[in-house]
């Protein structure tokens, strides 16, 4: 079992950003720190640490999901793409996507171009995500060759 690396960790920092105090996500969702969702209502409030500690423990199920669908070999650059892929996205969409299908046949080069096409929210699309599913793309192509 694969686990996400300090490198994965920071990418999914940066993209979700660290709030201290819960704000709406860009569907409505209530969301605190670096993306914890659960519990969280208007009005909360966090510290840098407690972020730091969900967070780590809020990656566990997109790690399990990934350990659990990748059915071949991947690098940890590939793994951690496609954790804070997940992380953002849920194991639903990992699960049904046609990245998944191609990852698991083997066709590292043809899933990598599979991460753009996931940049939408609320049916449009959205800058942050096409930046971030670029990122992934570029961390699990890195997998490629290292």
């Amino acid at each position: 079992m694969r686990s996400y690396s300090d490198k994965g960790i920071a990418i999914t920092e940066s993209f979700e950003g660290l709030r201290l105090v819960a704000y709406q996500d860009s569907v409505g969702v209530w969301t605190i720190g670096y993306g914890h969702t659960k519990g969280v209502k208007a009005g909360d409030t966090c510290t840098a640490a407690q972020a730091d500690r969900w967070l780590r423990e809020d990656v566990a199920w997109a790690e399990d999901c990934v350990n659990r669908l990748v059915k071949t070999s991947i690098t940890q650059n590939q793994f951690d793409a496609l954790v804070d892929f997940t992380f953002n996205l849920g194991c639903k969409s990992l699960e049904g996507s046609e990245l998944l299908r191609l990852v698991n046949a083997g066709r590292y080069a043809d899933a990598a171009c599979q991460f753009a096409r996931w940049n939408h929210a609320g049916g449009k699309v959205v800058a942050g995500l096409t930046r971030r599913r670029a990122a992934e793309a570029t961390l699990f192509v890195i997998g490629l060759i290292s």
